[in-house]
């Protein structure tokens, strides 16, 4: 059994940033991605960067998380080409005008010689997809159709480009499917939030709001527009998965049509989903960093543990000890390393928490002779002595229950925090100051509610993010804008 050690830290465990991540996350979170090595932005075109090993093995655990939910749902996967033909793409009319500033076109091959037609690096492969969806798809039979493709997308981001938040190039699961109604449309809008919550939350601790976006901003050639928002410690949402309702507006001019039970021809339903995984690592550093640097849930840990030897230049049976427990737990699927370096203790133990390990194993000449190992959790910064005997199991109930839940309830209880109701303008712009996701009464999220809306984003740079999908709330008294009765409660926030 293990037993909390009492032992304090030396001071050289205690090294932290210069920098407070709730004070200034946005210095922090440039800081941490030079220190632990996640991307370099020094590549020469500007907008991309060079993802390291530390984020693509994460990201990569998270693909496959996302990726099983998807199969055991139905969905098959499928690799499409980065090239759309413009006449797809031109197919669907709010479609084009919405992606059209973003595109990044391919005009010529070789020696300069011109395609005949423009080809779009996809910013997003609606119009790819459904393009085969018609050559697929015949009958009543073949549906539901659910599909999905991990892919890089690319858009011409002409905001302030911010690695894994706001980027040119990034990195996604896409999911599309037919449908042979409306309601089956919705009911897939239901499942793509139960995937949210069962990875995005349970799995990886980040917390959100589902919301149904206003008229004015939703996806371009969407129906209905759903987003899963968390917020940074600067007072910022950042749009995590998203979820779309089509309708027809793909499936008329693609003839995405099947022959139903009595024979007539029907056009389909579609949707569309996008866990963008790498703005999601990034929620997952904002959310669960601190002062010492990043901090990873188990399950999606580069390493998920690392064995510090102690003094063993001077008692060789130390490093054989790392040696053989670093082969049982690699055995046992763990991502597993040895730090036999020539670094101080003080600073092995600094650099590995800075990484976000999950557990790090001590094993010194003196836990040798009393049979036992230290551990250290990043989540809580405690240790604990353990027998080795007993590992395996430590692991199985600590690393992959207890450090999530820890970690979901203490990012869970921060976002409540940050969920404030304001009654008017004025309260409403002290909250946002204070870096909070704001309650307000709305008038209407539907085209007449944008003016309003235009409102706050020009005198408080924040916007409205829509109604929750989740629970229905009813608002009281009149719009914090305009003054007119309210007809929705809608939130408001910054963002990235």
């Amino acid at each position: 059994m293990a037993k909390e050690k009492n032992e304090k830290n030396s001071e050289n465990e205690k090294v932290t940033f210069n920098i407070d991540k709730d004070k200034n996350f946005s210095e922090w979170f440039t800081e941490i991605i030079k220190a632990a090595e996640l991307a370099d932005i020094r590549y020469n075109v500007k907008g991309f960067l060079v993802f390291q090993p530390w984020s693509v093995l994460s990201m990569e655990s998270m693909y496959d998380l996302f990726e099983k939910e998807l199969q055991k749902k139905g969905h098959k996967p499928y690799w499409y080409p980065s090239l759309i033909p413009e006449s797809n793409f031109m197919l669907e009319k709010d479609h084009v005008e919405g992606f059209a500033p973003e595109v990044f076109w391919v005009t010529e091959h070789g020696a300069g010689e011109k395609f005949e037609e423009r080809l779009a690096l996809r910013p997003t492969s609606e119009t790819a997809f459904y393009q085969m969806f018609a050559l697929w798809i015949r009958s009543y039979r073949d549906l539901p159709f659910k599909t999905y493709q991990r892919a890089q997308v690319w858009r011409y981001e002409t905001k302030a480009t911010r690695p894994f938040l706001r980027s040119r190039e990034f990195y996604w699961i896409e999911t599309h499917n037919a449908f042979a109604s409306l309601e089956d449309s919705k009911n897939q809008v239901k499942e793509d939030m139960e995937t949210t919550e069962t990875v995005l939350h349970q799995k990886l601790g980040v917390p959100y709001i589902f919301f149904e976006r206003p008229a004015w901003d939703k996806f371009a050639g969407a129906v209905s527009t759903f987003g899963a928002d968390t917020l940074t410690p600067d007072g910022k949402t950042l749009q995590l998965p998203s979820t779309h309702i089509l309708g027809q507006n793909f499936s008329k001019p693609f003839n995405v049509v099947f022959k139903d039970k009595d024979g007539s021809e029907k056009l389909t339903y579609l949707n569309c989903y996008g866990p963008c995984i790498s703005r999601i690592f990034a929620g997952v550093i904002a959310t669960h960093g601190d002062n010492s640097g990043l901090v990873f849930p188990f399950e999606i840990a580069p390493v998920q543990i690392v064995i510090i030897p102690i003094a063993a230049e001077k008692d060789p049976a130390v490093l054989k000890m790392a040696n053989k427990l670093k082969d049982e737990l690699f055995e046992n699927g763990y991502r597993i390393e040895v730090d036999d370096s020539d670094k101080t203790m003080g600073e092995k133990f600094y650099y590995w928490e800075m990484k976000g390990i999950p557990l790090r194993i001590e094993i010194g000449p003196k836990e040798l002779k009393e049979n036992h190992i230290v551990i250290f959790r990043r989540d809580t910064k405690k240790k604990e002595v353990l027998n080795p005997a007993d590992l395996i199991d430590y692991i199985e109930k600590t690393a992959k229950k207890e450090i999530i839940k820890n970690l979901r309830e203490r990012a869970d209880a921060k976002f409540k925090e940050k969920l404030k109701s304001a009654k008017d303008i004025e309260e409403l712009k002290k909250y946002l100051e204070e870096r909070n996701l704001v309650r307000i009464n709305f008038c209407s999220l539907e085209k007449d509610g944008e003016e309003c809306a235009g409102i706050i984003e020009k005198t408080l740079t924040a916007k409205i993010r829509g109604k929750r999908a989740d629970i229905q709330e009813n608002p009281s008294g009149n719009c914090v804008v305009c003054g007119k009765k309210a007809n929705v409660v809608a939130y408001a926030a910054k963002e990235y």
